[in-house]
């Protein structure tokens, strides 16, 4: 059966009569029936360059498959593979009959918990939740198969490929002059260009099944936990790709909405609870701007569909946005180096996490915080606690060398970083600036400034933090003899966005080009 009408004709009875009159959302490959608390998304009889579902036996895989890679992220959401079948007395839902199509079950959700919708209006994706929604993909990434002959560079150049011959079917005055030309040119020449690391990283391990359709729209709340759904079920060239292409349509789409700083603090994240990879920063550029152009031309094949003025100008609109920020992503600007010290409570880190989106390259800077990388060497989680052998004099020596190398590293790759420590002593201050005149790069130190009972009552406050210091290491630390402090220091006792401001201001001195 490959007419569908009648099957959405009984969908719409038999909901309306059972569940109460549906919802239905329609897209290019599916119909989705909401109906009470329960959803079933019909697969479209189409065929398109990369699926055919025109056989009910394609529809019925990948439903099942739908089903499958869904249950790694959403176990809740998706539920089975329902049947309509034929009756002698019409269609029916799991009868005893021929099945005539098959349909995804789910459990309905809020839809006003995807992350979408909480985007607008500003503030509900607050950093705990984005934190944890990067907690939630990096172990989904973690566990996901490996595919070892998927990715890579050539996999990479396929993709790059695929956009360009998209974008050379459009009309030839949706976007300007040779804008589309230089985009993937560059891209391509880039992608050439990052062989090795490209290869590197499918050999260890990176390329692996992963959601492929990783934006805002498929992000929910369940039981009030981050839950990726609707994961791509109908090409393996789609899915099975480099875990940091798969973060990087979450990182733009953020970024295109103007949350740069969400997609820097889930970026930072991520690699926090990850082993480090120099290598991302190599790709991640290429990752960004290859996202962004997907969305280009997928917008300006959507604007000609359109009938109404006002919409096909909203979809050149966007299509021609999605170019230019696919074009900045290629851009190249020189790293920097920012160190930013303080005791304990001060402050120090709020600023890094909060000056990183400054920086232009991709969606910001790599923070590399001391207290990360101390239980990176010990193996444990950002959030849990390490004992007192965590803090030895000979632990904490060998946490700033390696929190120094992962600096050298990240810098040598293009990559702007914010170095996050107390920085207590000249020495160590002298350490960080050290750092980039062997690079040669511009630096700039930045001292954060609190009062005693100011920084007490943060460090009480604190949950779930990586910090470990108490209020009594942390009242200690004010007997510290901190030398001559050369760096320039700013006081954060007041409002966070006033510490922030006067930081830009700072660094937008120092460095010219800062967003």
């Amino acid at each position: 059966m490959t007419n569908q009408d009648d099957v959405i004709t009984f969908l719409h009875s038999v909901f309306s009569g059972r569940i109460g009159f549906p919802t239905v959302i329609k897209t290019h490959v599916s119909i989705v029936f909401l109906a009470g608390d329960t959803a079933y998304k019909m697969k479209k009889a189409v065929k398109f360059p990369f699926l055919d579902f025109t056989s009910l036996a394609a529809r019925k895989i990948a439903c099942e498959k739908e089903i499958k890679i869904n249950k790694r992220t959403a176990p809740t959401i998706y539920k089975r593979v329902v049947a309509v079948t034929s009756e002698p007395e019409g269609l029916a839902l799991d009868g005893p009959g021929e099945p005539v199509e098959y349909l995804v079950e789910m459990d309905r959700f809020d839809e006003t918990t995807v992350f979408d919708q909480l985007i607008t209006p500003p503030g509900k994706l607050r950093r705990k939740l984005m934190e944890a929604l990067a907690d939630e993909i990096a172990t989904f990434h973690m566990a996901a198969d490996v595919k070892l002959t998927s990715g890579g560079c050539e996999g990479t150049r396929k993709i790059a490929e695929n956009n360009k011959q998209s974008f050379d079917v459009l009309p030839s005055d949706v976007f300007e002059n040779d804008s589309v030309q230089s985009v993937t040119r560059k891209t391509l020449d880039r992608i050439d260009n990052a062989e090795l690391h490209l290869t590197k990283r499918q050999k260890n391990g990176h390329v692996r099944v992963c959601h492929g359709d990783l934006h805002l729209r498929n992000i929910c709340l369940v039981d009030g936990q981050p839950t990726m759904f609707d994961a791509i079920e109908f090409s393996d060239d789609f899915s099975d790709i480099d875990t940091m292409y798969d973060l990087a349509f979450l990182l733009m789409d953020l970024d295109f909405r103007g949350e740069r700083r969400l997609a820097s603090l889930v970026l930072n994240r991520y690699l926090d609870v990850l082993t480090e990879d120099v290598d991302t920063f190599h790709v991640l550029p290429i990752f960004l701007s290859m996202r962004a152009q997907i969305r280009a031309h997928v917008g300006a094949a959507a604007a000609s569909a359109q009938s109404e003025p006002d919409k096909i100008q909203s979809e050149l609109d966007a299509a021609r946005q999605y170019l230019s920020l696919a074009a900045t992503y290629l851009s190249s600007s020189p790293a920097r180096l920012v160190a930013v010290g303080g005791l304990s409570g001060s402050g120090k880190s709020r600023l890094a996490r909060e000056i990183a989106p400054f920086f232009s390259q991709g969606v910001g800077a790599r923070v590399l915080r001391s207290d990360v990388e101390r239980k990176r060497l010990s193996a444990v989680h950002p959030n849990k606690s390490l004992g007192v052998e965590g803090y030895t004099p000979e632990m904490t020596k060998k946490t700033l060398d390696h929190l120094f190398q992962m600096a050298k590293d990240v810098l040598e790759t293009g990559q702007s970083v914010v170095l996050d420590a107390v920085f207590a002593s000249p020495a160590l201050r002298s350490a960080a600036e050290q750092i980039a005149k062997e690079l040669g790069i511009e630096f700039q130190g930045i001292w954060v400034d609190a009062s005693d009972e100011i920084r007490l009552a943060r460090i009480q406050k604190r949950q779930n933090n990586v910090s470990d210091v108490t209020p009594e290491i942390a009242l200690q630390q004010s007997n510290y003899d901190l030398g001559e402090m050369n760096w320039i220091k700013v006081d954060s006792s007041g409002e966070k966005h006033k510490t922030v401001k006067s930081a830009q201001t700072v660094l937008s001195k120092v460095f010219m080009e800062l967003q």
